[in-house]
């Protein structure tokens, strides 16, 4: 019974489209088809459960995409907890999500977590990641985020470091160690994740030099200065454990540090010595403003970074203004 409703609903929805000779063979065809096949008529509750196990395996499926194109562990977990936040919110299947539902899940969410628009812009680019992927495995017909325009955010110079917030921090550091993350992060800047990933025998004392494995598993060689040099060397010197790993705990069993550890470290400097947002990632634009400020081509300077887009780099790199006005002065005026 249930076939032949199904084989008399399909030919009806088709009848404004098909002659009766071609809705009878329409009919004939199905009618062949269903001979070797079973329906079953699911309950609300087994609906829900494929729905479930239908939206899991797109979301699995495309975490494993972006951990085939080298996308960090962070970065892997910020997409899924994102990504599993708003399906559960809208608690619907995958391919019927609207344009309307993330619109109003977007707007809920700035305004239940009282959050910056640069956050939730943040949110629009991970779900249009993740839907325009879909839509070209052919999962979805048309990424529904594909009509949620980029977020406008205000344009805010951000904080660098001056000289003597260098100097006053350098002088604060109890231990070798911690003075070496400082010195590494200032003079190459390089992201703290790919400093933890530091091995001893990376580092190349004679040319200053050392190789980071950067985002997309992409390797680029970084500089650091004489001073680093130093320092470096007298901390190694100080180790008294065998681990390969660059920046080990102080204390046994003398772990590799984590990303949180070097965070936590670099802030407890942070407020030991009053100075305002201290954290990696404030050391990495610290150098390349400097840098730009110094005369270093911008092209140079991305490539130092290892950044793929130069408008990346650009917004690393913000102009001092004082240089901007002595350049006003001099070439107008």
């Amino acid at each position: 019974m249930e076939k032949e409703q199904i084989i008399l609903t399909i030919t009806n929805e088709m009848s404004n489209n098909l002659t009766n000779y071609q809705l009878e063979l329409l009919k004939n065809v199905l009618i062949v088809q269903f001979k070797s096949i079973e329906i079953t008529i699911l309950t609300d509750e087994l609906k829900k459960k494929e729905e479930q196990d239908t939206n899991e395996k797109y979301i699995n499926s495309f975490i494993s995409a972006k951990e085939i194109e080298g996308c960090s562990k962070r970065t892997i977990k910020y997409y899924k907890e994102n990504i599993d936040n708003l399906i559960i919110k809208l608690d619907k299947p995958i391919r019927i999500i609207t344009t309307e539902d993330v619109r109003m899940y977007l707007s809920d969410y700035k305004e239940s977590n009282k959050c910056s628009s640069v956050t939730i812009d943040n949110l629009r680019r991970i779900y249009s990641s993740f839907f325009a992927w879909l839509e070209d495995e052919d999962y979805i017909i048309k990424s529904p985020v594909r009509r949620i325009h980029r977020i406008k955010t205000a344009t805010l110079i951000k904080e660098t470091f001056t000289d003597e917030n260098i100097e006053i921090m350098r002088d604060d550091c109890k231990l070798i160690r911690d003075l070496v993350i400082i010195e590494l992060l200032y003079s190459t800047g390089i992201r703290v994740g790919e400093l933890v990933n530091l091995n001893k025998a990376d580092i190349n004392f004679e040319d200053r030099s050392c190789v980071v494995q950067g985002k997309g598993n992409k390797q680029r060689e970084v500089y650091f200065d004489a001073r680093t040099k130093i320092h470096l060397k007298q901390y190694l010197d100080s180790r008294v454990d065998n681990n390969d790993a660059l920046f080990v705990s102080k204390n046994k069993p003398y772990q590799r540090l984590s990303i949180s550890g070097i965070e936590r470290i670099v802030r407890n400097i942070g407020i030991d010595t009053n100075i305002n947002r201290v954290h990696p990632h404030k050391f990495r634009r610290t150098l390349a403003t400097m840098a730009i400020d110094k005369g270093m081509p911008i092209e140079q300077v991305q490539k130092l970074l290892g950044h793929v887009k130069i408008e990346t780099t650009m917004h690393y790199a913000m102009v001092n203004q004082n240089n901007v006005k002595n350049s006003h002065r001099k070439y107008i005026g």
